[in-house]
């Protein structure tokens, strides 16, 4: 039996809701698959009306998208599930 590759987990840095993308109908910043560096954008979190760039933070490959489009997030609130290279 094989085990499964460790992950890593991004969490939500603050409060507020949950972009996958910059507009609705641009392409998802990162999807199942996407390789990221530290400082690639992997969505946007907006409270009060303020756009919040979110980094990666790490390098890996992103395993599972944990959050949909438009959704609430909490502070610390897991968000992406990354492979680490």
């Amino acid at each position: 039996v094989s085990a499964a590759p460790k992950t890593i987990v991004i969490e939500s840095p603050m409060v507020g809701t949950y972009f996958s993308s910059s507009a609705p109908d641009s392409p998802p910043f990162v999807s199942v698959g996407s390789m990221v560096h530290s400082e690639t954008i992997v969505c946007i979190i907006e409270a009060m009306k303020v756009f919040t760039d979110i980094p990666a933070g790490v390098s890996g490959t992103i395993a599972a998208i944990l959050v949909k489009n438009g959704q609430a997030v909490e502070f610390g609130q897991p968000m992406f599930r990354l492979i680490p290279t």
